[in-house]
């Protein structure tokens, strides 16, 4: 019965895809927020008080902590080279973002990737109406 729901779910998120039209090339801009301190500081408690982000680094951390040297000294560096590698990683994707916006705002882009995204979807639809089950 989930094989076939899913199937048909997928089926029909393909052909929804294939006859979506293309929507208007211009994009409304966000409201700039009012002061970007107050951004950052919001953004900054958000992904720090994240339960998943406090786990990883609880679980993940002690793995590279040497117990003959200065543990405070250890963790600094770590905490360090994740925030650097962090910003860089966001600085990256928002240059790839800022880049490829122009290239995929285009009707001519959107009909390709609604052409690409429900061919794929209807096949899969399709692939998961008729696997057969393993003995």
């Amino acid at each position: 019965m989930v094989k076939w729901a899913g199937g048909l779910y997928l089926l029909y998120l393909g052909v929804k895809l294939l006859r979506a039209g293309v929507s208007p090339t211009e994009l409304t801009e966000p409201a700039a927020p009012k002061s970007r301190w107050r951004l950052f500081m919001n953004t900054y408690l958000v992904t720090a008080l994240n339960p998943k982000g406090i786990v990883f680094f609880v679980a993940f951390l002690p793995q590279f902590i040497n117990p003959g040297v200065s543990v405070t000294g250890q963790l600094w560096v770590l905490a360090v080279t994740f925030v650097v590698m962090a910003t860089v990683n966001a600085g990256l994707y928002a240059l790839f973002a800022a880049s490829a916006h122009k290239l995929l705002a285009s009707s001519r882009a959107q009909r390709r990737f609604n052409l690409a995204g429900g061919s794929l979807l209807s096949a899969a639809g399709v692939w998961a109406l008729l696997a057969k089950r393993p003995a």
